[in-house]
């Protein structure tokens, strides 16, 4: 049982996304204030630069799922690795600048949320295409390169698709089939009465239909305000759409992570055979080092934002973004 709690908590971090989580506090005096404005109002973000000048290649940094704020973190959850942050950390150290910021509805960009009846999967997407349009337009910065992690790898390729602005794109720990899917696996643990109800409700909602009679235990991932965004993201399969992305794309996924599995960077690959693919022994879905699946493990590093990220991987995103 406390597995099944375990993965429930993991999905609530997938949907729970229209939740007020407080941002962190700024330390680094090379991370300083850069917003968006949107016709819904200010989302805010922050600019990790490697110094004073300009002409340097710039990352969008696109969190993954739910209430997930710009450094990576899920308070309410109990989710802070901080992994966002330790990214723009990493890659400033490299002569590479950042932007991460906190998704509509989000922490500091609270202002800019949507109810959550009304939020769209494509709202995400559309940000980020703003996103692409700022930093190409800012001259303090060379060459524009996305990055998504877990869901934010699904948002990022879509906001990609025939965008010339974009020079590279990397996803990170990104789904290799449809959400719906990766749902059905992540709650593979349930009694088998649940399991069947899931994937009933999933059929409905990837057909547009809404589904009234969702049981207690499953409200909080299929309530019936969020199904209209379950049915927005439902259909976009990323095996579709890292195909047709004409900019380099480089594929990272960790061996060790829980949420989604490697086998789904492979399906990437598959998809896009030009891309860079490359598997990491030991990191898990927050990319820090974890060289087993048990619960406890994994969880101590989900929630400790003092532990590095894995070396591997900055070396990894070094090396495109300055060859991609």
């Amino acid at each position: 049982m406390r597995n099944v709690r375990f993965v429930i908590t993991l999905c609530l971090f997938i949907l729970l996304g229209s939740h007020f989580v407080k941002a962190q506090t700024v330390t680094n005096p090379n991370d300083r204030e850069y917003s968006l404005q949107t016709p819904q109002g200010i989302i805010r973000g922050m600019m990790m630069s490697p110094g004073i000048g300009e002409g340097y290649p710039v990352v969008l940094l696109i969190a993954g799922s739910g209430p997930t704020d710009m450094n990576g973190n899920s308070m309410q959850l109990g989710i802070q690795p901080n992994t966002l942050k330790l990214i723009a950390e990493g890659l400033a150290q490299k002569g590479i600048a950042t932007v991460r910021f906190d998704k509509r509805g989000i922490a500091s960009s609270a202002a800019a949320a949507k109810d959550e009846f009304s939020l769209r999967f494509d709202d995400y997407v559309n940000d980020v295409r703003l996103w692409i349009d700022k930093l190409a337009g800012d001259r303090r910065f060379k060459d524009t390169y996305v990055l998504g992690h877990s869901e934010g790898a699904l948002i990022g390729m879509v906001a990609c698709r025939t965008n010339a602005k974009v020079k590279g794109f990397v996803s990170v720990a990104g789904p290799g089939k449809p959400m719906d899917k990766l749902i059905e696996s992540q709650l593979s643990a349930l009694p088998q009465e649940l399991k069947d109800r899931v994937v009933a409700i999933n059929d409905s909602l990837r057909n547009g239909k809404f589904y009234p009679q969702v049981p207690l235990g499953l409200q909080a991932l299929f309530r019936t305000s969020v199904q209209p965004y379950l049915i927005s993201c439902y259909k976009y399969n990323p095996l579709e759409i890292i195909g047709t992305l004409e900019m380099p794309v480089m594929i990272v996924q960790g061996k060790t992570d829980i949420q989604v599995p490697w086998a789904d960077a492979e399906l990437l690959k598959q998809a896009a055979p030009k891309a860079g693919l490359f598997l990491i022994a030991d990191m898990n879905h927050v990319l820090k080092d974890c060289s087993v699946m048990e619960q406890q493990a994994q969880l101590a590093t989900y929630s400790d934002p003092s532990l590095p990220l894995n070396s591997e991987l900055l070396l990894l995103l070094e090396k495109f973004v300055k060859n991609p």
